[in-house]
């Protein structure tokens, strides 16, 4: 089941320990009106991912924030407890943000420059936006 997680005090922000990619980000950070923590979960997450929705494509951390406008869902970490809990997770919270968010017609990443990151996007369907000093931003097409 996806939960969307927009209230500081729900549980699900407990497991932002185990966030390898932006472990730095405060679980207050996380949920605000241009943001949103998804998670699959079945008893308890098996997979979480955070987003930004921005009028801009940020290419460092310190650029994720507010926007007046936003028109751009920005991925800027993801991780998994289950084999394909990752992937599926993309697919349904892209799909809600879809839904409920009809302004939003970008979906791109703000990544990692590690091998991982980039083997599990293109994978998954995503294209190189923009390689930056410290990340990589790649675009999902929907």
């Amino acid at each position: 089941m996806l939960s969307i997680v927009t209230d500081i005090t729900d549980p699900i922000l407990d497991y932002i320990k185990d966030d390898p990619v932006r472990p730095e980000i405060s679980r207050e950070f996380r949920v605000s009106t241009n943001r949103r923590v998804y998670a699959l979960v079945d008893k308890k997450p098996t997979a979480i991912v955070c987003v930004n929705f921005l009028d801009r494509i940020p290419t460092r951390v310190d650029e994720l924030g507010e926007a007046v406008d936003p028109n751009t869902a920005v991925f800027y970490t993801i991780w998994s407890y289950a084999p394909g809990a990752g992937v599926k997770l993309l697919r349904e919270a892209t799909r809600s943000i879809r839904e409920n968010f009809p302004y939003i017609t970008r979906f791109v990443t703000l990544s990692p420059k590690t091998e991982l990151a980039r083997r599990f996007h293109i994978k998954n369907g995503a294209i190189v936006l923009a390689d930056n000093p410290e990340t990589v931003n790649y675009e999902y097409i929907i």
